[in-house]
């Protein structure tokens, strides 16, 4: 059914937020539900494309909003983050929660993992308690029936007393159920569900005395549960309310004083003490809806298996060095020819270029400007950048698909907690590989602002896609015997295998040394799902791998890539004293690069390169042959020899790989930290800590050599 009222935008109340409704009486539904239920596999089965995203004001969690048209009601949906609870204690369960509590949705859709359905009875029950009209939608039953795990859907639903539909978001068909179910709690509106949670005796009492209180300041707001955020003292919420309500209970002389007397009267216990009380009464009320209700044969046994090999004892870290070796193997083979057939798909183009401006008699300095500078620059990045992304991102996100990731991350977390950090920020970390500016956007996965921030300083540590091809040209040349084939990249892939392994344990160490000094405090606890190990859907892995995170970092890297050009070419081509100020520069680091092991053309080249790490080594050919552009030579033999020629020696080699590996990180990664952190003081820490790790590591290894010279 088609709409024929005009397109309005309206606001919801006081979110800050625009709820953009095509027409008056447009339905404002919430979709909620834990983290890898298929919430958003839902919400985009339903909106199809008619569909857009943004940021929620004032955080950096991303929101999207959808339509949906039924034969009887025109519906917005809104896609709320993932999330375990309403309690909330980071910025998506913030989100989450405000929505619910200011947004005024007209319903909420809580999706729940059929086979872990107990798991997600915590947030359903916590909505419940906020709001009236909820539709409980247990999704991936055609998962949980593979597992041999069956949902009693109506017997749930009388537990609840709330509607429960079952559903397989990947399958439109089994949707009709949902929309059936929208439909009807539209027009005859919800039937008054039982109290959801039933708590101990003590914080019932607590509730009792303060409801009738809590009401009268605010009807806005389900007054049982904001009594029982007033006992756990949620000072977020009444923060956010007085906000979007102008009203802070916590500011409130009459119920400050009546908290303070409840709590005293019936002796509570702290606040962390009253929260466990809370959370474990949730937590029991859970097992009792579900009990009779979920029955399974051979639960979750084929996982459990290979469980044992990928996260246990013996085999969890052979096997993540096995598979990381695999993945680099396969990018290393896998984007040499495409990104030789893109060098020369660039090169024909700037020779047409060429004949262009010769065409059009332009000076010499323009067409060496945008053509050699610019151009050639932009082309050498792309050329470089794009090929191993497009196999490494796809790769990492099948790996993620697949349930992988976040076994990593399990098998990281007590390395991490021995830091005094947490154990997500595995997850940031093997994201850095990929992107590092995507690691540490990727950090908004960590609740607590120390551990995050943590997170985002220690990313760089890990090599990005970048500076694969520094470190695998160096590899080649000087440590890798020179058949080539099978064994060469085998060999390559290995190699470079131990180095991100020394990039790990660099990670490890700096993140102590700041638990330790700068950012002193201790890990937080966390919930870590283990979600089922899941077929990957290739397709459209592939899709938004190369749109959401190949081509976006691309287009990122291209944007400083082009100005670098320009600046490279005129340094390379004004000349002072008849030497250019490439050389003059190069001159004037080569005693400090000394100390290193490195000379001063290799220094200006990483300096240089800041805005892009693949055009490091171009640099360097280029000011080694005093060329005014940037060059590539034919083969890896023909580069050595110009290295050797120009005083390069397997100490050099090495010296080059470490401070390809630890150094600071490029502009878009410094850009992103800027963005996330809001502070140029972490800014400059995220780009000296790394380099002042590269400059002793280079200086330790020069000393020992010479040492044992």
């Amino acid at each position: 059914m088609g709409l024929t009222a005009k397109s309005v935008s309206i606001k919801a109340v006081d979110m800050g937020f625009e709820i953009q409704k095509k027409s008056e009486d447009q339905k404002v539904i919430a979709i909620a539900g834990n983290p890898n239920v298929g919430k958003s596999t839902l919400f985009n089965a339903l909106t199809g494309m008619n569909q857009h995203t943004g940021n929620w004001p004032g955080k950096t969690v991303a929101n999207a909003q959808g339509y949906l048209e039924t034969e009887k009601n025109s519906y917005l949906l809104v896609d709320i983050p993932g999330t375990y609870s309403l309690m909330a204690h980071s910025a998506e369960e913030e989100v989450a929660r405000n929505f619910i509590c200011f947004g005024k949705p007209d319903a909420v859709v809580v999706v729940c993992d059929a086979t872990c359905l107990e798991r997600n009875m915590n947030l359903v029950l916590q909505t419940m308690e906020i709001c009236q009209n909820i539709i409980v939608c247990v999704n991936l039953i055609d998962e949980a029936k593979r597992k041999g795990i069956f949902v009693d859907i109506e017997k749930l639903q009388n537990n609840l007393g709330v509607p429960v539909v079952a559903t397989v978001a990947r399958k439109k068909k089994t949707l009709r159920a949902l929309t059936d179910a929208l439909d009807s709690l539209m027009e005859n509106g919800a039937k008054p569900h039982k109290t959801a949670v039933i708590y101990p005796e003590i914080i019932e009492n607590a509730v009792s005395e303060l409801e009738p209180l809590v009401e009268q300041k605010t009807a806005a707001i389900n007054p049982r549960w904001l009594s029982l955020r007033l006992l756990d003292r949620d000072k977020s919420l009444c923060g956010e309310m007085e906000k979007e309500l102008n009203v802070n209970l916590f500011k409130d002389a009459e119920v400050v004083a009546a908290l303070g007397k409840t709590r005293a009267r019936l002796k509570l216990f702290s606040q962390e003490k009253t929260e466990d009380l809370i959370v474990s009464a949730i937590t029991k009320a859970g097992e009792m809806v579900c009990e009779g209700v979920v029955s399974s044969e051979g639960y979750h046994s084929l996982d459990r298996k290979v469980d044992r090999v990928l996260t246990g004892k013996f085999f969890a870290y052979p096997v993540m060095l096995l598979l990381l070796a695999f993945v680099f193997w396969l990018t290393i083979v896998g984007a040499n020819y495409p990104s030789q057939l893109l060098s020369e798909a660039f090169f024909w183009g700037q020779e047409r270029l060429t004949e262009l401006f010769a065409y059009l008699n332009t000076p010499d300095w323009l067409h060496g400007a945008l053509v050699l500078g610019v151009y050639r620059t932009l082309a050498w990045v792309v050329a470089v950048m794009l090929p191993p992304m497009a196999i490494f991102f796809p790769l990492f996100t099948l790996l993620e698909d697949l349930g992988y990731l976040p076994r990593i991350a399990y098998n990281l977390d007590k390395p991490f907690k021995k830091c005094n950090a947490c154990g997500k920020q595995a997850l940031t970390m093997c994201m850095g590989f990929g992107c590092n500016a995507a690691g540490v956007v990727g950090a908004r996965i960590i609740d607590s602002p120390r551990e995050r921030l943590l997170a985002i300083l220690t990313n760089n540590f890990v090599p990005c896609n970048g500076r694969f091809p520094t470190l695998i040209s160096i590899l080649t040349m000087f440590f890798v015997s020179a058949a080539g084939g099978m064994l060469s990249s085998v060999s390559s892939a290995l190699l470079l295998c131990l180095i991100i392994v020394a990039s790990v344990g660099m990670t490890f160490l700096v993140t102590r040394l700041l638990s330790k000094t700068l950012l002193k405090g201790v890990p937080s606890s966390f919930t870590l799902e283990l979600p089922p190990y899941r077929k990957p859907q290739i397709a459209k892995t592939i899709v938004r791998s190369i749109f959401d995170r190949t081509l976006f970092v691309l287009g990122r890297a291209a944007a400083v890539a082009a100005p670098a050009g320009l600046f490279i070419w005129l340094m390379a081509n004004v000349t002072v004293n008849d030497a250019s100020l490439l050389s003059h520069a190069a001159e004037f680091l080569d005693p400090f690069a000394s100390l290193m092991g490195l000379d001063g053309v290799i220094l200006l080249a990483f300096i240089l390169g800041f805005p892009a790490n693949e055009i490091v080594v171009p640099i360097m050919i280029m000011a080694y042959l005093a060329e005014g552009s940037l060059l590539e030579l034919s083969s890896l033999s023909e580069m050595k020899e110009l290295f050797v020629a120009n005083g390069w020696t397997y100490l050099t080699a090495i010296n080059v790989m470490l401070f390809s590996l630890f150094h600071f990180p490029c502009s878009t990664t410094l850009l992103t930290v800027k963005k996330e952190t809001g502070s140029l003081k972490w800014t400059f820490v995220a780009a000296a800590l790394p380099t002042l790790v590269g400059i002793i590591c280079c200086m330790a290894t020069t000393a020992l050599a010479q040492l044992f010279a």
